[in-house]
């Protein structure tokens, strides 16, 4: 079932069943989304709970048709009896009819074939409410379905973007890097020929070890994002390579829009069918207290080895050929109408109905309450989306700035103008500026992603794509 905090746990993972070769081609957004809505063991779940609720629907239908019952015995055994009272509890008796006599072991084949009818044919809608429950069940386990796939998309986006940034805070590490040993490449030989102080040898190793610490660090982060893309993907860990070319751009739905409504939200349609459920529980819950009109029919035919003359006066008034015995000889018809009322039902039916609707009130709240919270989270992207935007203008500003600075400083330091901590510092100044920008392009999408979920239309989001 749906947890009502998924309106706060938006950036998750992926989902199973898409295979790719490592290196060999570009896991798009697109495929990774459908592949999940294919192939999540979630999704095939709950599609077979629908499936479960179409038939019980049909079978709820059903249950206005009649109860015909056929059934045939032949038998063979005594008719010994004798007068007074017996009750057959829980079919310990047999049911031998014939004259009173003195025990003894006559014994002829006889047989008993009958069928019956039984029709509730008016129970105050208790079988219409009860088709409604079943379809409106229905209706729920469809949302359920919808609104699972719904929060499944939401996730692959998500830990797809959350993946791509990792491969991309990954890569600056590594550019880093390679500036810091390009660095100490300078460095070192001006030590060597005693043109700076021997402390920069040390700074500039010191520089490439902690360049290789942060690359390290990156790649760690980056396979644990990698790990959680594989084991929602049901596949190995692997290297993924992902579309980057969307990224580096602002998309086209950035611009602020009124959230209307949300009732067609696939989350809030979920939690509204189990309010529909609840009431149409209640109203057939309700039905109980009225009582039932039955009609009824039945047919028997009876044969026996045993002559209507068969007692004591003639003890051999019988016979023990079968086909004598089980052809049916006389029969018997019974039609009728009957009506069953427990009148202590309204006593208990009453409490269940109350209960019923007091659930219904409790769904209700709920209803209101993630409400609530998906209109304050899309009022918390669209302020994310601004200051993303804001970020993106920016970012490359600063990597503009730090690269010439950091340009000015290593050449003026070739000529013996400036030292070594200057230098490192506009290193660290340019590498901050490149993870910002890294970061700040990433967000812009992830403000949008977090704008669709909230307003509950994917499209938003995966149309730009």
């Amino acid at each position: 079932m749906f947890n009502k905090n998924f309106v706060f746990t938006f950036f998750f993972t992926i989902a199973p069943g898409f295979f790719l070769a490592a290196g060999a081609q570009v896991l798009t957004l697109k495929d990774a989304v459908q592949t999940a809505v294919n192939n999540y063991g979630t999704i095939k779940a709950k599609s077979n709970y629908v499936n479960a609720s179409k038939a019980l629907v049909k079978e709820a239908s059903n249950e206005a048709l009649p109860d015909l019952n056929v059934s045939a015995q032949q038998d063979y055994g005594t008719v010994n009896t004798q007068n007074g009272p017996v009750y057959g509890f829980k079919g310990l008796s047999t049911a031998a009819s014939g004259p009173v006599l003195a025990s003894n072991w006559n014994a002829s084949f006889g047989a008993l074939y009958l069928a019956n009818i039984n029709w509730d044919f008016y129970s105050f809608g208790k079988a219409r409410e009860r088709v409604k429950v079943s379809t409106s069940q229905l209706s729920l386990d469809k949302s359920d379905l919808e609104q699972e796939k719904f929060q499944l998309q939401v996730r692959v986006a998500g830990a797809y973007l959350n993946l791509l940034a990792a491969q991309r805070l990954t890569k600056s590490a590594q550019n880093n890097l390679d500036r810091t040993i390009a660095l100490r490449d300078v460095v070192v030989p001006r030590v060597i020929n005693g043109l700076n102080a021997g402390v920069d040898s040390s700074l500039a190793n010191a520089e490439v070890s902690n360049a290789k610490i942060a690359v390290l660090r990156a790649k760690d982060y980056e396979q644990e994002q990698a790990n959680q893309l594989a084991i929602l993907l049901n596949v190995q860990q692997q290297d993924f390579k992902l579309d980057t070319f969307f990224v580096t751009r602002i998309p086209a739905a950035t611009q602020d829009s009124p959230l209307v409504s949300l009732q067609g939200h696939p989350v809030l349609q979920y939690y509204q069918n189990r309010i529909n459920v609840s009431d149409e529980k209640a109203k057939y819950t309700h039905t109980f207290l009225y009582p039932t009109f039955s009609a009824f029919g039945l047919m028997q035919g009876r044969g026996s080895g045993f002559d209507n003359n068969y007692g004591a006066a003639n003890p051999d008034a019988y016979t023990h050929n079968y086909w004598d015995g089980i052809n049916p000889t006389t029969g018997n018809y019974l039609v009728g109408v009957g009506v069953v009322w427990n009148l202590t039902s309204p006593l208990r039916v009453q409490q269940q109905v109350i209960a019923q609707k007091y659930t219904s009130k409790g769904l209700k709240d709920e209803y209101d309450l993630v409400d609530e919270q998906l209109k304050n989270q899309y009022t918390l992207a669209e302020s994310k989306m601004h200051n993303a935007i804001a970020a993106f203008i920016e970012a490359p500003i600063q990597v503009k700035a730090a690269s010439d600075a950091y340009l000015q400083k290593s050449v003026l330091y070739k000529n013996g103008l400036s030292n070594i901590v200057d230098v490192t510092q506009t290193l660290y100044t340019l590498n901050l500026a490149e993870t910002d920008k890294d970061i700040s392009e990433n967000n812009v999408w992830e403000a949008l992603l977090l704008k669709a979920a909230a307003a509950g239309d994917f499209g938003m989001f995966i149309n730009e794509f």
